[in-house]
């Protein structure tokens, strides 16, 4: 019974992220001739390459679905069945709803276009995200990445981005171009905001308990810690060192389970863009 309900929230999540989407693309991406970063923005770009020179009008739903097929077997094959079964479900519902959509712009101000919209898309991928979906392409890749080598893969996807950029800036214009650069920074800091579990987190601990505390770590987050014996500089006493990596969405709630246990826990926190090693990270369903 808590599986089905967790699988319905899931579903409502990720057809709530597809409509999101939708609108975004139909009420600020057309208003202002922006392209979207990864594969949404590689079917737009085809999408109007067909229309403006060579006079066809393709469904956006065909492009992307076409566009996804590759990073759909991406999923099934090393990512998770069922996950890939609700990114596809993203896929086709919000490739359906922008080909149903009517295009409403809310302004013509090309910078407040390329920031909300931005937001807008940024909101929708991170709901997408937290209901262990994607909205597909580039995502089924960095997913990968992320599983094999533990190294986030922006670098990657922001090359791709900027490729695409060029081309759509060589054949539509430079000024939606650079205002698509907006967009997608905006895009980005939303979702670094709103989901982290594929961002990781080094936590320094100085603690009178570090038994309890690389228990409840393991607890947790089934990822180990490790020990080291020190010494205050200040009066020579000795201390206690716990160091752990786990995801930044599980930080938060490490970092209060520790107060429980010791409340003058000193705990620094600091952003870990690599891991070289084995890490744990909750496989996908």
């Amino acid at each position: 019974m808590e599986n089905r309900t967790r699988d319905l929230k899931r579903i409502l999540s990720v057809l709530a992220a597809a409509l999101l989407m939708a609108l975004d693309i139909r009420i600020f991406v057309d208003a202002g001739n922006l392209f979207p970063g990864g594969a949404t923005g590689l079917s737009v770009l085809l999408q109007r390459v067909f229309a403006k020179y060579l006079g066809l009008q393709i469904p956006y739903a065909l492009i992307n679905i076409i566009v996804n097929a590759f990073p759909v077997y991406v999923g099934f094959r090393f990512i998770g069945k069922k996950f890939t079964g609700l990114s596809l479900l993203m896929i086709a519902v919000n490739s359906v709803l922008v080909d149903v959509l009517p295009e409403h712009p809310l302004t013509s101000d090309p910078l407040l276009i390329a920031v909300f919209g931005g937001i807008l898309m940024g909101t929708s991928i991170a709901i997408c995200l937290r209901a262990d979906a994607t909205s597909g392409g580039t995502d089924f890749f960095s997913i990968y990445w992320s599983k094999k080598t533990g190294a986030d893969a922006f670098n990657y996807v922001f090359a791709f981005n900027v490729v695409l950029l060029g081309v759509a800036g060589y054949l539509f214009g430079w000024t939606a171009a650079l205002y698509s650069i907006v967009y997608q920074f905006c895009s980005t800091q939303m979702i670094h905001l709103l989901y982290r579990d594929y961002q990781q987190q080094t936590l320094f601990i100085v603690t009178e308990h570090p038994e309890e505390v690389c228990q409840e770590i393991f607890r947790l987050c089934t990822h180990g810690a490790t020990i080291f014996r020190g010494e205050g500089s200040h009066d020579h006493t000795e201390k206690d060192l716990v160091y752990s990596v786990v995801s930044g969405q599980e930080a938060k709630k490490v970092i209060h389970a520790i107060h429980q246990i010791d409340p003058a826990a000193f705990i620094n926190s600091m952003r870990t863009t690599e891991i070289q090693g084995k890490f744990y990270q909750k496989p996908k369903d």
